[in-house]
């Protein structure tokens, strides 16, 4: 109770300070709105970024493992001559990984695609759509989210029926009018009859492949359209995708397995090199991740000097404080206060004050974060409202406690006297 008693007590005087010298304690805000607003900002729009860019990269999957001529992620000194050989997957080795591999994985599938495709229905067209050929399982490697119709069946897939999924752009432009499903289009010379339509992504932030303009085929129906390549040099580069088991969180199991398999389908020797890339969507979240590590922690120092500027303002007016209510805190003293209660009030002030201003640092960037934005939608995440805050009461508490030691040490009698 007498915590309570002595904290209620500090605040009646911190409020009272701060209103009766109001135009100075709102110019000593604005040093630490200004501070915690370029802070909280630079982490906001980082956060933003990187979350941003992560969903623009979805469509590699989850928990997969993918198998390919080249890796996604080059280590300094890349040797990229040692990989300009290389074969590139192939549909006899993904008949074998299908007949091999063990109960590591939930699913392995082929795939590969072409950009810039024109798809036409009488009078209306599309241009610059992408065409995927996948095979069956390819619904468990990467996330296919139907909105109307269904997915391809096993006899689709084997006899290379055509049948195809479209997006929701591609949808809208070919079919203004009505439902697409049951309807035929045709692109490369080829007729397919829709059986399903995508759900809607909208804009991305970065430039990888949406939904909006994807069409997926049976991969035997892509096989007839476009030459396979066997180096990477000509023709399409198939990519074959393993998804693991939840059993296997890390996905070590599988990728050892998968590694050896490969390896004996390949037929190479102990001392040679692998002649495969096996590819993790992580690779690419550790790099971005590493990369926005960067940006934030510069982002920090910049926003660190403004809060700097603002820590010096609150120390500049505490110490104007204690100079001002010198006779008050003689007065204080002469009744029995405790030293104590003479520093927790002025440092309970300094960190009021600093709490203000970080807090209306804070609302200025929510208020930003509701302006619409093309293509980058921000958000002011808990942890960078909790961080915000923090700083505050840090700034706070080093910015007021010369002057709350210097308030509470003074002497009674000569405090009383001061004029």
């Amino acid at each position: 109770m007498k915590a309570l008693r002595l904290t209620l007590e500090s605040f009646r005087f911190a409020w009272q300070a701060l209103k009766s010298n109001l135009l100075r304690t709102i110019l000593s805000l604005l040093g630490v709105t200004v501070g915690i607003f370029a802070i909280i900002a630079v982490f906001t729009v980082v956060d933003s970024l990187e979350t941003n860019i992560r969903q623009s990269m979805n469509f590699v999957g989850d928990k997969v493992i993918y198998v390919n001529k080249w890796p996604w992620v080059f280590e300094p000194n890349f040797a990229w001559w040692k990989y300009f050989n290389r074969p590139v997957p192939t549909v006899r080795e993904f008949r074998e990984l299908q007949r091999r591999l063990g109960p590591n994985n939930n699913g392995v599938a082929i795939f590969a695609n072409t950009s810039g495709n024109l798809f036409k229905v009488g009078s209306n067209s599309m241009e610059g759509c992408n065409l995927q050929g996948v095979s069956l399982e390819f619904n468990k490697v990467s996330e296919v989210p139907i909105a109307e119709g269904r997915y391809f069946t096993l006899q689709e897939v084997e006899s290379a029926r055509n049948v195809a999924i479209i997006g929701a752009e591609i949808a809208e432009n070919l079919f203004p009018n009505g439902s697409a499903l049951g309807k035929e289009f045709k692109t490369r010379g080829q007729k397919f009859v829709i059986i399903g339509v995508l759900q809607k992504e909208g804009k991305k932030l970065l430039d990888t492949p949406s939904n909006d303009t994807n069409c997926l085929i049976p991969f035997g129906m892509f096989t007839k359209m476009f030459a396979l390549s066997t180096n990477g040099m000509g023709g399409v580069s198939p990519s074959i995708g393993i998804k693991g088991s939840d059993d296997d969180p890390g996905l070590l199991d599988l990728e050892y397995e998968l590694k050896g398999v490969m390896r004996n389908i390949r037929g190479l020797k102990p001392q040679e090199e692998d002649n495969f890339a096996l590819n993790r969507p992580e690779m690419l979240a550790n790099a971005i991740t590493k990369l926005f590590s960067v940006i934030g922690i510069a982002g920090a120092v910049i926003g660190s000097f403004a809060m700097l500027v603002g820590g010096f303002g609150i120390a500049n007016i505490m110490f104007v404080s204690v100079k001002e209510r010198t006779n008050i805190i003689g007065i204080q003293k002469s009744l029995g206060a405790k030293n104590y209660f003479i520093l927790f009030q002025f440092l309970f002030e300094a960190v009021f004050l600093c709490l203000l201003g970080g807090a209306a640092g804070i609302l200025l960037v929510w208020l930003i974060t509701l302006i619409p934005q093309e293509g980058l939608p921000l958000f002011l995440t808990p942890g960078n409202i909790s961080l915000g805050l923090t700083v505050s009461v840090v700034i706070g508490v080093l910015a007021g406690i010369i002057p709350a030691v210097l308030a509470s040490n003074l002497d009674p009698v000569i405090a009383i006297r001061a004029q």
